[in-house]
């Protein structure tokens, strides 16, 4: 490791430059891909997000593409509301940019159901609160 830091040099945004510890970082992120189920597993763990999330009255839509999720609600001032609330609730989330009454779930691909669950819980609670 330190020979890496000066030849080539080991900067703070190499993650995606070729570096040779994130080229052996995403070869070993790979290798997991291929010999463990997560793959095969988004498709119904997208489907448990919605399940769990889509009956709440404040949630007009629910768009994805595997685990990128949008949940949409019915407004502006709730959506930012809710923001507030799920931070103390120590939820991480983000708004975007480009859509005001969204907010973004994007769980690593090994999120479990239980965990999945929880977070849902957590959600609908800080919703039924506004």
């Amino acid at each position: 490791m330190q020979e890496l830091t000066h030849d080539p040099m080991l900067g703070h945004i190499t993650t995606f430059g070729g570096h040779p510890v994130s080229c052996a970082a995403a070869l070993a992120h790979l290798q997991v891909l291929l010999e463990e189920p997560f793959i095969a597993q988004v498709e119904s763990k997208a489907q448990l997000f919605r399940q769990l999330l889509e009956k709440h009255p404040l949630v007009t839509e629910i768009r994805n593409a595997g685990l990128m999720m949008a949940v949409q609600l019915d407004s502006e001032a709730h959506c930012t509301d809710f923001f507030n609330l799920l931070t103390a609730q120590c939820v991480l989330t983000d708004p975007f940019i480009y859509n005001p009454l969204s907010f973004r779930i994007a769980p690593p691909l090994i999120i479990s159901e239980e965990q999945i669950r929880e977070t849902c819980h957590v959600i609908n609670q800080c919703l039924d609160k506004l």
